[in-house]
C-alpha cells in the first residue's frame, strides 16, 4: 500500500539540495536542458545499487562494518573533489542551447551515476528509511519495496528534471555575463568541495 506519508516523505528528502541536485542544476546551467535530463537519468540510475545492496541485505553489514562504510565514504569525498577541481578549473563558456559536443550523453549519465554510487549515505538511507513503509502483513514483502523503490526513483527523475529546467530558464539572464559565469562556475566548485568536507566529517 502506498500512504501519503510515504510520497511526502519522499518528495521532502528528494527535494533537499545534495550532490545530484548540485550537479543536475550546474549541468543545466553550463550544458542545457537536454544535457540535464541526462543527467537526471545518471542520478536516478545511481539509487539501482543502493537498492540491490538494501535488497541483498548488504545494507546492514555496511552499517555495522565501519571499514566497509569508511572506503565507500572516501572514494565518494575523493570523487567529489575530484569535481570540484575540475569544475574550478573549467574554463569553457557556457554552451550554446542543446549543444552537446563538450559533454557527450553517456558522459553526463555517467558522471551522475558515480555521484549517486559513490555516496553511502543513500544506503544506509535505503536501509532506514524504505523498510518503515512496507507492511509486515504483505505477502510479497520485497515487491511491495521494489514498488516503493521505484516510486521513489520516479519522484527523483522528475523533480531533478524540474531542477535542471529551472536552472536553464535562469541561465538564459547570466549567459552573456562572464563574470557571472565565472562566479557560478567557481560557486558550483565550492558547493562539491563543501558536500565532500560534510560527507568526510559524517560518521553514519
Amino acid at each position: 500500500m502506498i500512504t501519503l506519508e510515504f510520497l511526502i516523505t519522499s518528495l521532502i528528502v528528494v527535494l533537499v539540495p545534495g550532490t545530484g541536485v548540485v550537479y543536475t542544476v550546474s549541468t543545466g546551467l553550463t550544458r542545457g536542458r537536454r544535457a540535464s535530463v541526462f543527467a537526471a537519468v545518471g542520478c536516478t540510475l545511481g539509487i539501482l545499487p543502493h537498492l540491490l545492496t538494501t535488497v541483498l541485505g548488504l545494507a546492514a553489514v555496511m552499517h555495522t562494518s565501519a571499514l566497509a562504510f569508511q572506503l565507500l565514504k572516501y572514494a565518494g569525498v575523493a570523487y567529489l573533489f575530484y569535481l570540484a577541481v575540475a569544475t574550478w578549473r573549467d574554463r569553457s563558456a557556457f554552451a550554446v542551447d542543446g549543444s552537446m559536443s563538450m559533454a557527450p550523453a553517456t558522459a553526463l549519465v555517467l558522471k551522475a551515476f558515480l555521484l549517486n554510487i559513490l555516496n553511502p549515505k543513500l544506503t544506509i538511507f535505503f536501509l532506514a528509511f524504505l523498510p518503515q513503509f512496507v507492511d509486515p502483513a504483505s505477502n510479497h514483502p520485497l515487491a511491495h519495496l521494489l514498488l516503493l523503490s521505484a516510486i521513489f526513483m520516479a519522484m527523483t527523475f522528475v523533480v531533478f528534471v524540474v531542477y535542471g529546467f529551472l536552472a536553464h530558464g535562469f541561465r538564459r539572464f547570466v549567459i552573456e555575463s562572464v563574470c557571472v559565469q565565472s562566479a557560478l562556475r567557481y560557486g558550483f566548485a565550492a558547493a562539491f568541495a563543501a558536500l565532500g568536507v560534510r560527507l568526510a566529517a559524517s560518521e553514519r
